[in-house]
């Protein structure tokens, strides 16, 4: 899985936002072959969460032509962060309502329609808030998992053979808090299983921790053990947003949002510890304005990740050194619209969709698997407000 300089301009924010007014599917600046010629490909389908819009998106896009053709609201209902099942045509909707609730819905792979099926709470007083930040299928354990924001809580649901949710496995909360106002109290942003699936890993923004549960690899349940939870501690202020391991299962690259760092950290399988080696600023050295990073992902072979910044609209590129994983800037470029909330890269690895929430904005890059680097290919799509975009399994 892959999961780029400067401040944008007014004239350069008030063109980006023009542009999503009269948003369509772009065509690549390659001829696109004839009708005759091309190969019949079955379009993707892709699924958009919109920031407090309280609908899902349907978008249909074509692999060969790198197009996108939008499929109009296709849910109601709150979208915070969704996410598809590997295997199944099913998709994951986590809320931004009071008790955490995820929303179950069969896609038709056919219309790209969706039919709810059933809704369960991550929170079972349903009063401390919503705010579902992140969902993550664990495949081996057959368990979703769920790092609900504003409640402070990371937790597990099983999902059934048919793709459904059952009740809470495990809830466990985080504590802590930061100097800055938005860090008042435990805010996880992820929850991700650890290689050796003895631990799953929570980077917390409010905390700025990233804690260390142990992780039952047969029922997913997510533990604290007698003495609490490890930890891993950034700087005061960090706030912890994003965390991917590499392939070789021995470090990390952690996206703090706050400071806008990345960080490359030693992971211990056997004690679930995180020592950090390396720390890199992803915006630019002369940038001054507010910083905040966003998404980050590296690349199925190991060899690049992939970070985004809101706070200078870009995405950024870095190689990994074969024999350390320490990073080096390869690229930084215009993301294509204004605040690239997150981002979802192909599962073929040839392209990157981009949910840029400020401008309304999915923008497609094309990927060069060697080399990493990213290309803008005009491709957008008019969304209002996205925030994340998840791949429908063929």
């Amino acid at each position: 899985m892959v999961e780029i300089t400067g401040a944008v301009s007014r004239r350069t924010m008030l063109s980006a936002m023009a542009a999503t007014a009269t948003a369509a599917t772009v065509p690549l600046t390659v001829a696109a072959p004839s009708a005759e010629a091309a190969p019949q490909v079955r379009p993707d389908l892709l699924y958009v969460g919109t920031w407090n819009g309280g609908q899902v998106y349907g978008v249909r896009f074509d692999p060969l032509q790198g197009t996108l053709t939008s499929n109009g609201p296709v849910a109601q209902v709150s979208s915070g962060w969704v996410t598809a099942h590997p295997d199944r045509p099913i998709l994951y909707v986590g809320s931004q309502l009071d008790g955490g609730i995820v929303t179950v819905f069969d896609i038709n792979h056919t219309t790209g329609v969706l039919t709810e099926t059933g809704q369960v709470s991550t929170d079972a007083g349903g009063t401390t808030g919503g705010g579902l930040s992140y969902l993550g299928v664990d495949r081996p354990s057959g368990t979703l998992l769920v790092a609900n924001f504003e409640a402070g809580l990371a937790v597990s649901l099983p999902i059934r053979r048919n793709g459904g949710l059952g009740a809470p496995v495990s809830v466990v909360a985080d504590t802590g808090s930061g100097p800055s106002p938005r860090q008042l109290g435990p805010h996880p942003h992820q929850a991700v299983v650890a290689p050796g699936r003895r631990h799953a890993l929570v980077p917390d923004f409010g905390a700025d921790r990233v804690f260390v549960y142990g992780f039952d690899g047969t029922t997913g349940a997510l533990s604290s053990g007698e003495g609490g939870p490890g930890t891993y501690a950034t700087d005061a202020g960090a706030g912890p947003r994003r965390l991917v391991f590499h392939p070789d299962g021995r470090k990390a690259y952690l996206l703090t949002e706050l400071t806008a760092e990345l960080q490359l950290l030693d992971w211990d399988a056997r004690s679930g510890h995180l020592t950090q080696r390396q720390r890199l600023a992803i915006d630019s050295p002369d940038s001054t304005g507010t910083k905040s990073g966003a998404e980050l992902a590296i690349s199925r072979d190991g060899r690049f990740v992939y970070a985004s910044s809101r706070g200078e609209n870009t995405l950024v590129v870095y190689a990994v050194e074969r024999r350390t994983g320490l990073l080096s800037l390869l690229q930084r470029i215009p993301c294509g619209g204004l605040k690239p909330w997150s981002f979802t890269v192909h599962p073929g690895g040839r392209w990157l969709f981009v949910a840029n929430e400020a401008s309304s904005t999915v923008d497609v890059f094309a990927v060069d698997l060697r080399s990493g680097l990213l290309t803008g290919t005009g491709n957008s799509l008019a969304i209002p407000n996205p925030d994340c975009i998840a791949i429908c399994a063929r």
